[in-house]
């Protein structure tokens, strides 16, 4: 009943909070949701599923964009004409784009209906209850304001008609002062069975709370702050996000990888440059890629042990791999290569990990630049999560391997209800 209850609610709070300001009136409705414990504890679970359910969440959205331009997915059908444009990238991308329009706005939404539940927090008596709802709606709360500077220039904090837009700095500082809020909270006050026995089953709160502010410390040049979280996270446990066949299917499977009509991975050596390209017994290959013996009409991206093998297939919040490439590129950029080393070498040699990732290739033995070898890397195993735009960026590669492209234009839903919308990049 749980995920019945989920998806009813949800769909009632998508109705109360979607005018293009992403305000929620105070409605009846609303007013009765954000009264109690239970209802606070409907739109954490709602959080999830905006996030991940669907062709319009960000998971989806955040995947095909970063996909598309860097040329980690192709375009089966050109009738699919937002994928396709983003394919094409430069001057194809524009503010009309639904793909771009849709994760610019799940963002907002999702900012927003964190905000309801860290605004209302003092209803919560249960203090276990209270520091269970703080870290949730934290969490996905710095998710959307960690991604939106990957893909934009700058996007607001705040949630208000005309809002202000922030730059990236800012947008990251904001998400890591919300997580190291979250993160002392739960060092001193845990979450209890009253909290886990109603929200929906995956995620890790202290370990993802860690491994964000190591993302987001990283992405925001904190590199000593990025090493101190990493280090904290313990790698012999995941967090995950869960799907059930028919109610809330993992996105990638079921609008992609179920067939042959959408995108597919563009070849099976993760789309790098010849120079960079993995040998051909990395076992990262057999992981996300379908065996060349399957059938023709299987998209190449549907392996059977891979985060989209199917609908119900769960996909990683964090991979245990993100964590040493987050210690690796903060020492290099440190410039402490020993410890880079160490840390890249982690990723290298093992033969699997908590989330089943294994590469089981040699050392790193300097053929490659040792930040070239991190990006190299970084492409491999986060392979399909939305990174490697911004990683592009990031690294120095040059612009044709990302679509010609470093910002996305604003979504012409925004421009047209917010008047302090920035003038759009031109690249």
């Amino acid at each position: 009943m749980k995920y019945i209850y989920i998806i009813i609610f949800s769909f009632c709070l998508l109705n109360i909070a979607c005018n293009k300001e992403y305000l929620n009136p105070s409605t009846a409705s609303e007013v009765q949701v954000v009264s109690s414990p239970q209802g606070l504890i409907a739109i954490a679970n709602g959080l999830q599923q905006k996030y991940s359910i669907g062709r319009t969440s960000p998971i989806y959205n955040a995947l095909t964009t970063s996909g598309l331009l860097s040329g980690e997915l192709v375009v089966l059908n050109a009738g699919n004409t937002d994928e396709n444009n983003l394919g094409l990238g430069a001057g194809n991308v524009n503010n009309s784009n639904n793909v771009l329009r849709n994760l610019w706005e799940q963002l907002q939404l999702i900012k927003s209906n964190a905000n309801l539940i860290l605004d209302n927090i003092d209803i919560v008596n249960d203090t276990g209850i209270k520091t269970g709802l703080i870290c949730y709606a934290s969490i996905y709360k710095a998710i959307a304001l960690g991604t939106l500077p990957q893909f934009w220039e700058s996007a607001p904090i705040t949630v208000e008609k005309n809002a202000p837009f922030n730059t990236r700095a800012e947008l990251l500082t904001e998400a890591i002062q919300l997580l190291q809020t979250a993160k002392d909270r739960i060092n001193s006050v845990g979450v209890n069975t009253n909290f886990t026995s109603r929200i929906v089953a995956g995620i890790d709160l202290k370990n993802t709370i860690n491994a964000l502010l190591a993302r987001y410390n990283l992405l925001a040049g904190n590199y000593d702050a990025a090493i101190a979280t990493a280090l904290t996270v313990d790698v012999t446990k995941v967090s995950n996000l869960n799907f059930a066949a028919g109610t809330s299917d993992n996105p990638i499977s079921f609008v992609s990888f179920s067939n042959r009509n959408v995108t597919e991975p563009k070849d099976t050596f993760f789309s790098l440059p010849v120079g960079l390209r993995t040998t051909a017994n990395d076992l990262r290959r057999n992981k996300f890629f379908k065996a060349t013996t399957a059938p023709a009409s299987l998209n190449l991206g549907a392996s059977t042990t891979g985060f989209f093998a199917s609908v119900t297939t769960s996909i990683p919040l964090y991979r245990i791999g993100e964590v040493y490439l987050i210690l690796a590129e903060s020492y290099a950029r440190k410039k402490d290569s020993t410890n880079a080393v160490i840390q890249l070498n982690k990723v290298l040699t093992k033969n699997t990990d908590a989330t089943g990732i294994g590469a089981g290739q040699p050392a790193y033995n300097g053929v490659n630049p040792l930040l070239t070898e991190i990006y190299k890397q970084r492409c491999i195993e986060l392979y399909l999560t939305g990174f490697r735009f911004e990683d592009s960026k990031r690294f120095g590669r040059d612009k044709s391997e990302r679509g010609n492209r470093n910002f996305m234009p604003y979504p012409l839903t925004e421009r047209d209800n917010n008047t302090n919308t920035p003038t759009d990049p031109t690249e």
